[in-house]
């Protein structure tokens, strides 16, 4: 008896699926989803739309209701919170960073960049052009 196929195609075949989910060959620049917490307040559509509007990220999730305990300046607090899930590129990542750092109203605020190695390509490409500039 044979072994069944397996779905995991190994290396060459991990990369090859990860070249694909890139998107189309001429737009190969990694999109990265960014986590971004800014405080509960209707400001945060304005930061999320100032954002979008400078090309900087393509689309931004607004998450409500997150709540927050964190140590500062030696105390743990809790605060009501909004995640936001950034979708840019790292071509654009130090642009957004800059930005960022100059509207946020937190002396230190939370961004975390994760590359996206797998998604739908099309989506993808959508980040991609609606940063491209």
């Amino acid at each position: 008896m044979g072994k069944p196929a397996r779905a995991f195609k190994g290396a060459a075949g991990h990369a090859a699926a990860g070249a694909a989910a890139l998107g189309s060959p001429a737009m190969t620049d990694q999109v990265l989803l960014c986590y971004c917490t800014y405080p509960d307040s209707p400001q945060s559509e304005n930061f999320a739309r100032t954002l979008v509007e400078e090309g900087l990220a393509t689309c931004i999730n607004r998450l409500p209701g997150v709540r927050s305990t964190y140590r500062w300046e030696g105390k743990v607090s809790t605060d009501s919170e909004e995640l936001l899930l950034i979708k840019t590129t790292a071509a654009r990542f130090e642009a957004l960073k800059a930005r960022l750092l100059e509207l946020h109203p937190y002396e230190l605020p939370e961004l975390i960049a994760v590359p996206v190695e797998y998604g739908h390509a099309a989506y993808l490409d959508w980040v991609r052009a609606g940063v491209a500039g």
